[in-house]
């Protein structure tokens, strides 16, 4: 097999691989970036955990139940996470083994739904992992309590001990409001490159870009240095598209409407600079879902939450 035919397969086989996880990567999503409390956290784990399954598969004699199989890995790659970082980790998983289930009545599982869906992502990292994961998979998406104590390697009476405490708490932190978010300065180098965008000065946001410049495309490519200036020879075909300046869970984005009448972005790209130079491109286009969650969390564009 020749280093080109050698490419070809791998590529097949990871857009076959994505085709196949597609319909499931706004749910991993939602679970992850509630997990973790950041949109784009959740998203960093949702591609380690499709990267890890893609690894796994080939080596293994039985094909897994597949939606369980996913989360399992996404749940493990998210309390990695949070560990790593120190994350609030009040209650471990094993700690819910042997309790019971509180004697006051949960509200209803639609009630419970409709205030979990709505809540913001940050929020639910006031709940212990164990609990946090519960109303997740229960509220948020759907699971049922065998489903999750499954997932989780919990009882059912585990499970809706976890649930129902959980649900209790979050209820508290929705009666604290949220603080407003601070208003912000745009950084100069930000500004410049939306502005340079929307002038459509390519040669201008090209002499931007640091020599050893690495993109992401999520779901897409991965390019670095001259490679990516194929990436802005392809938005300069769309003429009415415009990036503004954003805000999202304290970290600097760019929010990109597709069309002059669209009041809310159809997704947005984050840019690390040092010294002026863009030496760092997540380009958030083709994961869609991500922009959901990003709106539930407060995107802030032009001084306006979203």
């Amino acid at each position: 097999m020749t280093d080109d035919s050698l490419l070809a397969t791998q590529h097949e086989g990871r857009r076959r691989f994505l085709e196949l996880v597609a319909d499931l990567r706004p749910e991993l999503h939602r679970y992850c970036a509630r997990m973790t409390g950041s949109i784009a956290d959740g998203e960093d784990i949702v591609q380690d955990t499709l990267a890890r399954a893609y690894y796994l598969l080939p080596d293994m004699g039985d094909m897994p139940a597949f939606r369980p199989w996913l989360f399992r890995i996404a749940h493990n790659r998210a309390l990695d996470h949070l560990r790593r970082y120190e994350a609030r980790m009040s209650e471990s998983l094993d700690a819910v083994h042997d309790t019971i289930s509180d004697p006051a009545p949960d509200p209803g599982d639609v009630i419970a739904h409709q205030q979990a869906v709505r809540l913001a992502v940050s929020r639910f990292v006031g709940l212990p992992p164990a609990q946090r994961s519960c109303v997740i998979l229960k509220d948020v998406l759907g699971h049922s309590l065998e489903e999750i104590g499954a997932l989780l390697e919990l009882s059912v009476p585990a499970v809706k001990a976890a649930l129902h405490r959980g649900r209790l708490r979050l209820r508290e932190l929705a009666e604290v409001s949220p603080a407003n978010p601070s208003p912000r300065e745009t950084s100069p180098a930000v500004a410049r490159y939306a502005a340079l965008f929307n002038a459509r000065d390519w040669d201008g946001v090209r002499a931007m870009l640091a020599e050893d410049v690495r993109l992401d495309l999520l779901s897409r490519a991965q390019r670095a240095g001259r490679a990516v200036g194929d990436y802005m020879s392809n938005y300069q075909r769309y003429n009415d598209w415009r990036l503004v300046p954003a805000w999202l869970q304290g970290r600097e984005v760019i929010a990109v409407f597709r069309a002059p009448a669209d009041t809310q972005p159809g997704y947005f790209i984050e840019l690390t600079v040092e010294q002026g130079k863009v030496r760092f491109i997540r380009d958030f286009r083709y994961v869609p879902y991500v922009l959901q969650d990003a709106l539930v969390a407060g995107l802030v564009v032009a001084g306006e939450v979203m």
